[in-house]
């Protein structure tokens, strides 16, 4: 890397968020100070009576052109033409990103110069997909035959059933109605895949080999599959607590993760170029990390994973413990998980844990897969613009096991962040962020 690409500095320039609080970073905003929940009875999935009876619904997003925000004709144009060839998933990703890019507005970067890196969760087909397949070959009979589901079942899928649930699909669109022919990735890494994406995101931009990207990610955890799923591989919050009382990252009374849906963006920027057209700017990218542990049970792997990545962000940002602002945890709300997250901050933050608090977006809007990292990212990027942090929800029984100081009311957000982030396989992800 020449010596002019390694002093290339990285700045955020615009946000987008879909989520239970809302479809703009305005209404999530407002709803993070009346310190309202986003969890509420699940309306879009059947209640799962003794499993999952609510969730983190992106209720105000209904797919309609109108939810993808302030968009110039040609650009309706083409996105609604291309809504037939997107899962939930898919749209939820494009009207973040769409956000993102109209609230930093003309970049001037060329579009050689401009790339797209996006994360998602597996993208699973509800069964409403296969159900016209499947009658026709004979499961309304009770005697399903999977001999003519290729000649039968087949002919009754929509023909652009797979283009909707490629994991490809989310960047691949975003960067078609934007004309961003640059850098373009796609990851799939679960809940890390946000933090990862604007982490490899920022890295091209600090290379010299694009001057904007667009980074985020979209996810879901309640699907007729994927909430199933998460109830059998995952610990979930009593269903039988009040909604929006569910989600309790660190408390002692925490009993699991809430379910929950959306998507997050930020626009990024080689800093020079950014404050030479006087972009607003939201915070610059002065560390990242990642890491995966292997060794031990979930719980140490977790732990050490967490504690890896967060250290290498902060090292590579030359950041001070004592001097850091506050921590963007992953606070999942699972009571291994937090207990885990714990113990990697006692690692990460050394003397400076008794001090430096710690915030919890998830308490606001439950588990939102690949979407949460980068989501919750921007609610601290709110802190550090307003000053003051996010306070966590459902907060009031320390656990001595999970010894970390959770954000009140009251609490100052400073100049500086750690995001963390963590797989349930134990892939972890971190940046450092700095006001800019």
């Amino acid at each position: 890397m020449s010596a002019a690409a390694a002093s290339r500095r990285v700045v955020i320039t615009g946000l987008g968020v879909i989520s239970p609080l809302g479809n703009s970073v305005e209404s999530m905003a407002t709803a993070i100070a009346e310190g309202r929940s986003g969890v509420a009875a699940l309306q879009t999935l059947p209640p799962m009576e003794a499993l999952a009876t609510y969730g983190g619904e992106a209720r105000d997003f209904t797919g309609h052109i109108d939810d993808f925000g302030e968009l110039e004709k040609d650009a309706k144009k083409a996105i609604r033409k291309a809504l037939k060839m997107m899962s939930r998933e898919s749209m939820m990703a494009v009207a973040a990103a769409q956000q993102a890019i109209g609230d930093a507005g003309a970049t001037g970067a060329a579009p050689e110069r401009a790339g797209v890196v996006f994360g998602c969760d597996y993208l699973l087909s509800p069964p409403e997909d296969l159900l016209a397949g499947m009658l026709k070959c004979g499961v309304a009979e009770g005697d399903f035959q999977s001999e003519r589901w290729g000649e039968d079942g087949l002919a009754e899928m929509n023909p652009l059933w797979m283009l909707n649930y490629l994991p490809n699909m989310p960047a691949s669109h975003i960067a078609i109605f934007n004309d961003f022919r640059g850098p373009n990735n796609s990851l799939t890494m679960r809940e890390a895949a946000g933090v990862m994406a604007i982490r490899e995101a920022a890295q091209t931009i600090a290379r010299g080999h694009a001057d904007a990207m667009l980074a985020g990610a979209t996810g879901s955890r309640i699907h007729s599959f994927k909430t199933i799923h998460a109830h059998q591989t995952e610990q979930l919050a009593d269903p039988s607590l009040p909604p929006a009382e569910a989600c309790r990252p660190f408390d002692a009374r925490r009993t699991g993760m809430v379910v929950g849906e959306g998507a997050g963006a930020v626009l990024l920027e080689e800093r020079n170029a950014a404050l030479a057209r006087g972009a607003t700017i939201y915070g610059e990218i002065i560390g990242t990390g990642s890491a995966t542990a292997t060794d031990g049970d979930l719980h140490a792997r977790r732990a050490d994973a967490l504690a890896l990545a967060g250290r290498a962000a902060l090292d590579e940002a030359e950041l001070d413990t004592a001097a850091l602002g506050h921590v963007s945890a992953h606070g999942l709300g699972d009571t291994a998980c937090d207990e885990a997250e714990a113990a990697a901050l006692a690692c990460i933050l050394d003397g400076a844990a008794a001090d430096t608090p710690v915030a919890a977006a998830k308490s606001y809007f439950g588990n939102l897969g690949a979407g949460s990292g980068v989501v919750e990212l921007i609610a601290s990027l709110l802190s550090l613009q307003s000053g003051a942090l996010l306070p966590t929800l459902n907060f009031s029984e320390p656990d001595p096991k999970c010894p970390v100081k959770v954000s009140q009311s009251g609490d100052l957000a400073g100049d500086s962040f750690l995001k963390l982030t963590v797989t349930p396989q134990g892939q972890a992800a971190a940046l450092a962020v700095s006001r800019g």
